[in-house]
């Protein structure tokens, strides 16, 4: 599908360093969006700022802001960054947000490990949307979050990270109607197992917890493999577009069909 509604746009990425979040900056990049990306690591944003340029729309612009969207302040600053393309934001895509402690069963996790877990997925999430609510309020805009089907089905190791996932749900609602009066729409796309991110290259390529955990589940797609950042990436810029006009409130599952159900 060709999106024409980006274009001239201006959509603030986060975690866009790799992964979802960089295939999502290319689509909107090349659909003739200004793209604000942002991560934490200045390097990797370079080369993931070299990669997005071959997908600009030459009306367009792409930048690279550095921020800990974990952080309050720093995701202030990027939401203004991008608000300072045109003066306004229009789309803002929560990704990204490597967790600071790694799945691991519940009760081996320390009291400080326990908030640490917590805050570093689920404000890093958060915080961009509250502040680009400023930039948006004037004129609408789609607001895309991006979860984890942990939120939705009990998983050994993920208690913390899915009760991020379920608050990411449960948030998504609740601000689509509370941002329903100034035109926001507001969706989530909920993950499983996603290669083609960093994720995947740090559950496979070390032996932890989590690869005996995820190893597991690799082997059980239908499809026969898992879904990959490409195809979540397509689910997101759907919602984000104009084609999903009358869509909000909506978190979909993009798992290959690992599981179903849910709330």
């Amino acid at each position: 599908m060709t999106f024409t509604d980006f274009k001239g746009k201006v959509a603030l990425v986060t975690g866009a360093s790799g992964g979802v979040g960089l295939r999502v900056a290319e689509k909107l990049a090349a659909a003739g969006a200004h793209v604000v990306m942002n991560g934490r690591n200045a390097e990797n944003g370079e080369r993931a700022l070299a990669q997005l340029r071959a997908f600009t729309d030459q009306a367009a612009s792409v930048r690279y802001v550095v921020g800990d969207c974990a952080d309050y302040e720093d995701a202030r600053r990027v939401a203004d960054a991008a608000a300072g393309v045109t003066g306004r934001i229009d789309l803002v895509v929560s990704s990204g947000a490597q967790g600071a402690v790694r799945p691991m069963p519940f009760a081996e996790m320390s009291a400080a490990e326990l908030v640490l877990a917590h805050n570093s997925r689920f404000f890093a999430r958060i915080n961009p949307l509250h502040a680009a609510l400023p930039h948006m309020r004037t004129h609408g805009g789609a607001m895309i979050m991006v979860g984890t089907d942990a939120g939705r089905h009990p998983t050994p190791g993920e208690s913390v990270v899915g009760a991020f996932g379920a608050g990411v749900i449960l948030m998504t609602k609740t601000l689509a109607k509370e941002l329903a009066r100034w035109q926001i729409r507001v969706n989530s796309v909920s993950l499983t197992l996603t290669s083609d991110t960093p994720s995947w290259d740090r559950i496979f390529n070390e032996e932890t917890f989590q690869t005996a955990l995820f190893g597991k589940a690799k082997n059980r797609f239908p499809f026969g493999r898992a879904p990959n950042a490409e195809e979540v990436a397509r689910v997101a810029v759907f919602l984000a577009s104009e084609e999903a006009a009358q869509v909000t409130g909506q978190t979909v599952s993009v798992n290959g069909g690992l599981s179903f159900g849910g709330w």
